[in-house]
């Protein structure tokens, strides 16, 4: 890929958040002295330096996600899954709407089926009212899907299509993603993985001017722009990326292999249960000794509750040597990107550098792909090679 088709980038944006325009510099006051110039490390992002490619599944509805009350016999099932690539963001607040909808069942025991951030949140969610909770799940981390998530606060990322939203379901996605907005601030630096980082989209165009609070026409966004705190647009001159624009954002990061080990740790300290099983027929839920069942089971909801909309999006990782130093994600646009690529990004963790991102749509396999794995990789590489 030649450095000049990378950095032709036409208003990127920061990718997997669904947020569009930005807002334009503001003018510098003559009497303050000019900020100084950004000065980054790069990122190595050379193929020798990759440790590992993962892949997992999101399970997307174009309809969003499933979050309701439904009776199996003598069983009040709450189904909770088809989150896309926003079952990380949106784990909390709908575990905490799952389990106001589990208070109206006589019992205080409960059954949560999955035990990946969905299922983990909602069961722990269970237990700050009051319930005794055991999860059956084929896997435990480090072996779940969250596991291979890119893991930032994105609860737009394949939450939704655009043809498909109402009303009723924008006002329960917004309630969801407060809530998780708000308990991931309260975990941010206590153990959890959770922590703060800011986030760079580059762009050789001019940031647009910010949109209206509502459109004129169309739908509303679904995402506020204060989930996006601290935005500000760096010209040529204030940073040292090849492009001329910088626009930086703060945004929430969350570690998988740190954070669903400690709630997990979490979940058993307060008195739950974890039972290794696999789900084939409906009749084995019902002959559970819970009479309340959470169904947290993601894309096994269409083989056990027969959900035909639910559709699998794959998604895939690249991930590079760690470098203390690096501090900071980023994100640009591809025009020439091969199928499933949405953007090239980056983002540190203690674990590697991780490259993305990738989202095909209904392709199940769990094989790397590698024409988007080699885009993604030699896209990044001339970026920081063209960093000064």
């Amino acid at each position: 890929m030649q450095r000049r088709t990378l950095l032709r980038a036409s208003g990127a944006g920061l990718v997997g958040l669904g947020l569009g325009a930005c807002s334009a510099r503001p003018e510098a006051v003559p009497d303050l002295p000019l900020r100084p110039a950004l000065r980054l490390p790069p990122v190595k992002a050379s193929p020798d330096r990759v440790i590992r490619t993962t892949v997992g599944l999101r399970p997307h509805r174009p309809s969003g996600f499933v979050l309701r009350a439904a009776r199996l016999d003598n069983t009040t099932v709450i189904h909770n899954y088809g989150h896309g690539g926003a079952g990380l963001s949106l784990s909390w607040g709908c575990g905490l709407m799952a389990t106001r909808m589990a208070l109206s069942h006589g019992s205080r025991r409960a059954a949560v089926i999955g035990c990946g951030a969905v299922g983990l949140a909602a069961a722990r969610q269970l237990q700050r009212h009051g319930f005794s909770v055991t999860i059956y799940a084929k896997a435990v981390p480090p072996d779940t899907t969250s596991n291979m998530a890119w893991a930032g606060f994105t609860p737009g990322s394949w939450v939704v299509e655009h043809t498909e939203r109402t009303a009723a379901w924008d006002a329960r996605f917004r309630e969801a993603t407060e809530i998780s907005w708000r308990e991931y601030q309260w975990l941010a630096g206590r153990g959890y993985g959770v922590s703060w980082i800011d986030r760079y989209s580059l762009t050789d165009v001019p940031p647009r001017p910010r949109m209206p609070r509502r459109p004129a026409r169309g739908p509303e966004p679904l995402l506020p722009e204060r989930l996006t705190p601290g935005r500000f647009v760096l010209g040529p001159g204030e940073h040292n990326f090849p492009t001329r624009f910088a626009v930086r954002r703060s945004g929430i990061r969350i570690e998988p292999a740190i954070y669903l080990d400690a709630v997990v740790a979490d979940f058993l300290k307060f008195g739950g249960r974890i039972r290794i099983r696999r789900f084939t027929e409906r009749r084995e839920i019902t002959a559970l000794p819970e009479s309340l069942v959470v169904n947290c089971t993601g894309l096994g909801a269409k083989e056990l509750f027969g959900d035909e909309e639910l559709m699998p999006i794959k998604g895939q990782l690249t991930v590079l040597v760690p470098q203390p130093e690096i501090h900071y994600g980023t994100s640009i646009s591809s025009p020439e990107a091969p199928p499933g690529v949405t953007g090239i990004s980056m983002q540190p963790r203690e674990d590697g550098i991780i490259l993305g991102t990738v989202g095909l749509h209904d392709d199940a396999t769990l094989e790397p792909n590698e024409a988007a794995r080699d885009h993604i990789l030699a896209g990044l590489q001339a970026l920081f090679e063209a960093m000064h």
